[in-house]
């Protein structure tokens, strides 16, 4: 325990915080001293997720613990600027929000506390000094890990993306659109070109892209929800007159050291990516015009395997310390 990174997981009993909780039990760093949930409060971890049967004996609390290292906000979207207005921690306290309070540069920080954006293909130096992160969207970490080779290229005025995802990027409460009824066999678009990850997504483009910068109506995503329970696959199309074997360098340039993205010159597909920490990208082109495919899993690169991965920098310890995972492929 000495050696170990004390942590604490706030907004304990959904399905990001499953993923977080099964990932961290197992990560040789990591010591789970407290995770909280005012509803579940006394009853033991497995009991709310049941594939941690036989894997802790740990039980949900409503106390806050005062000797932790490190606090995994897994609550809804708006509330973790609430609680931490609410609630007040040590300076030292590390803090890695999984909502989308804190994304966006001109609301990135309550109280004293600034928040660093935390795509690690993008800001990999930024979050090792940081002591609050703000860990990016499902959606928003597939299609920026797409575009951001384009954009450090200047290569972005107009994008086309169309997204689909499983059923837990709904999250655990029930919705009409989440019951099994609804999901079975079924496909449909939601939040056409409004979805709320584009304001984060443009800005990480903007940061790295010199000229002209990509706007809101240079940027269209339609998001569609799909009849499986996890993974994305996008697809982003932009015009472009560079060929497809120096599109490939340059993207295999870009994420040279980065452990977790990988280029592949062959058709992606989400069995390949379902229950780890990677994406896995692949570039088609057809006269000028380029698709770039990406695929993750929603809750693992797209959520909890990303927050680890940020901890992991934050704390000075190998990068893919604990999510050396293997893909769930048949």
């Amino acid at each position: 325990m000495e050696n170990k990174i004390k942590i604490g997981i706030i907004g304990g009993a959904g399905y990001t915080a499953g993923e977080l909780i099964r990932i961290l039990l197992h990560h040789p760093n990591a010591a789970l001293l407290s995770i909280h949930s005012k509803s579940n409060a006394g009853n033991y971890i497995h009991k709310v997720h049941q594939d941690l049967l036989g894997e802790t004996n740990l039980k949900f609390t409503d106390v806050l613990s005062n000797e932790i290292d490190v606090l995994f906000l897994c609550l809804g979207h708006g509330e973790s600027v609430k609680f931490l207005s609410e609630n007040s921690f040590p300076d030292s306290l590390k803090i890695i929000d999984l909502a989308n309070d804190f994304r966006l540069d001109k609301q990135s920080s309550v109280g004293k506390r600034q928040f660093v954006y935390g795509l690690p293909e993008l800001q990999r130096e930024k979050i090792k000094s940081a002591s609050n992160i703000a860990n990016p969207g499902c959606f928003a970490t597939a299609i920026q890990l797409g575009l951001l080779p384009l954009a450090k290229a200047g290569l972005l005025n107009e994008v086309y993306v169309t997204g689909i995802t499983g059923s837990t990027g709904a999250g655990q409460s029930l919705a009409p659109t989440s019951h099994f009824s609804w999901r079975a066999n079924n496909v449909q678009a939601y939040k056409t070109l409004s979805h709320q990850h584009n304001a984060e997504i443009i800005q990480s483009i903007n940061a790295l892209q010199s000229g002209v910068l990509l706007n809101d109506d240079g940027f269209n995503f339609v998001p569609w929800r799909g009849d499986f329970t996890r993974g994305i696959f996008i697809s982003s199309q932009i015009k472009c007159g560079i060929s497809l074997e120096d599109l490939n360098i340059l993207f295999q340039e870009f994420y040279e050291g980065h452990p977790f993205t990988t280029v592949s010159t062959e058709s992606v597909y989400l069995k390949q990516v379902v229950n780890t920490n990677k994406c896995i990208l692949q570039l088609e082109k057809v006269g000028n015009k380029l698709v770039v495919h990406s695929v993750i899993d929603n809750l693992i690169k797209g959520a909890s395997g990303q927050a680890i991965q940020n901890m992991n920098l934050m704390f000075g310890i190998e990068e893919t310390t604990g999510l050396k995972l293997k893909a769930n492929y048949f």
